[in-house]
C-alpha cells in the first residue's frame, strides 16, 4: 500500500511538473483573439493583428493553431476593429503554413480587411500590383507559389486578382478587371473582401463591403481546390512569392496600406455569412 501511494504521489508530481514546463514555454491561449469556431471547424486560420505586447510575433499569432509568425516586421496601427498592421514597402509577414487550411480545404472562403490610399506599387515605386497574400511553393509552377491575391490599380478602377495551382499545378484565375474593375476601393478607408470557392459549381463569388459583384470566375469542372499542402514552403501576408525584392518583379511585390483580421475557412460561407463577417467588423 505504501510503495502504491509513493508511486501515485510521484505521478501527480511529474504532472504537476509537466504542467508547469507547459505553461512557462507556451503563452496562455486567453490572451490571443478568440472567434466562435469548434476544434476542427471550418475557420483554420485566422490572424486578427490584435496584440498589444512588444513582442511583433506574439501581436500576429494565428488564434486556431497558436501558431506564430517566423517574422513580423510591419508597425501595429488601428484596425477595423482592434489593431491591424501597416504594410511597408519590401516587408511582410512571414508564416511556415496556413495551418492545415490547404490539406483539408475543397470549397474555401479567405476573408480580410484592407486599407490603401491611391495608386498600388511595385517595390521600386513605379505603377505594380500590392499583394494581400501568397503561398510560397517548391511545387515547380512557373509564379513559385500556390496561392496569390493581390489589388492593382487607383481609386478610379482597381482590380482584384488572385490565382491558386492545384497539385498537379493546374491553375485558374480568378480576375475582377478591366470592365470589372471596382471604383472607390482605394480611397484610405477600411474595406473588406471575402473570396468565395464552391467546389460544386467550381465558381468564385468576390463579395465587397459585404456584396457580391456581379461577375463570378469559373475554374470549369474542376471542383475541389486540390492543393498540395505539403509543397507550401512559406505563407506570406502582404508580399507575393518571389525573392526579388529589390526590383520591379510583379511577383515580389509588397503591400503599402493596412491588413486586418485575415480568415481561412474550409467552406464556401453564404452570402449571410459574409454579410455578418462585413457588419461585424470580422
Amino acid at each position: 500500500m505504501k510503495k502504491q501511494i509513493r508511486k501515485i504521489g510521484f505521478a501527480a508530481g511529474a504532472l504537476l511538473l509537466l504542467a508547469s514546463c507547459q505553461k512557462m514555454s507556451k503563452p496562455d491561449m486567453g490572451s490571443f483573439p478568440e472567434d466562435s469556431n469548434p476544434p476542427g471547424g471550418p475557420l483554420a486560420f485566422y490572424v486578427a493583428f490584435d496584440g498589444t505586447t512588444t513582442n511583433p510575433l506574439m501581436n500576429a499569432v494565428d488564434s486556431i493553431r497558436a501558431n506564430f509568425a517566423a517574422d513580423n516586421p510591419l508597425a501595429s496601427v488601428d484596425g477595423i476593429k482592434g489593431k491591424a498592421v501597416k504594410g511597408e514597402n519590401k516587408k511582410f509577414v512571414k508564416y511556415a503554413k496556413p495551418n492545415d487550411w490547404a490539406k483539408n480545404a475543397k470549397s474555401f472562403t479567405i476573408s480580410f480587411w484592407y486599407k490603401s490610399n491611391g495608386q498600388t506599387k511595385n517595390n521600386t515605386g513605379t505603377n505594380g500590383p500590392e499583394y494581400i497574400m501568397s503561398f510560397k511553393s517548391s511545387n515547380g509552377h512557373w509564379s513559385g507559389a500556390q496561392a496569390l491575391i493581390f489589388l492593382e490599380g487607383d481609386n478610379t478602377a482597381c482590380a482584384i486578382k488572385t490565382m491558386f495551382v492545384d497539385k498537379n499545378n493546374g491553375d485558374a484565375w480568378f480576375t475582377w478587371e478591366g470592365g470589372n474593375q471596382i471604383a472607390g476601393m482605394m480611397n484610405d478607408a477600411w474595406h473588406h473582401i471575402a473570396l468565395v470557392y464552391n467546389a460544386t459549381t467550381s465558381v468564385m463569388t468576390c463579395y465587397l463591403d459585404g456584396a457580391a459583384r456581379p461577375t463570378t470566375g469559373n475554374w470549369g469542372t474542376h471542383g475541389n481546390l486540390n492543393m498540395d499542402e505539403s509543397k507550401i514552403t512559406e505563407m506570406r501576408i502582404g508580399s507575393g512569392p518571389s525573392n526579388s525584392i529589390d526590383t520591379d518583379d510583379w511577383l515580389a511585390s509588397t503591400f503599402k496600406g493596412s491588413i486586418d483580421q485575415i480568415r481561412m475557412y474550409t467552406t464556401a460561407l453564404t452570402a449571410t455569412e459574409v454579410s455578418s463577417l462585413f457588419t461585424g467588423k470580422l
